[in-house]
């Protein structure tokens, strides 16, 4: 069985910086992509940012987070982390890690993914 535990989400002023971190856990687990999504009440889940395990791990980003947020990922812990800066009110929803173990051409969508985090809060403050 996949688990994915993230950390790192809280309250931060608008123009400061959070790091989110997701460590997936497995004996057999092999991620081939690992991506974050956003959600607020009454609104689809949104996808925020992805990164592909092999390669030359090729990132993905929404527009709106384009130059404020990098993913990055440790290959050795099977871990991806969000680094997120110039974060702004609009920013505030509840953050899920997503991964899957299964070649996929698309990481963007929510249906790629076969396992998720919990969820972690972020609150942006004006």
């Amino acid at each position: 069985q996949v688990q994915l535990v993230e950390s790192g989400g809280g309250l931060v002023q608008a123009g400061g910086s959070l790091r989110l971190s997701c460590a997936a856990s497995g004996r057999t687990f092999s991620p081939y992509a690992m991506g974050w999504f956003r959600q607020v009440p009454g609104k689809e889940r949104e996808f925020v940012a992805a990164i592909r395990w092999s390669g030359r791990s090729s990132t993905y980003y929404t527009d709106s987070v384009k130059g404020r947020f990098i993913i990055s990922r440790d290959g050795a812990k099977n871990t991806v982390y969000l680094q997120m800066n110039s974060l702004k009110p609009e920013d505030t929803a509840v953050y899920y890690c997503a991964a899957n173990d299964r070649y996929s051409s698309t990481i963007t969508t929510p249906r790629t993914y076969a396992y998720w985090g919990q969820g972690t809060q972020v609150t942006v403050s004006s």
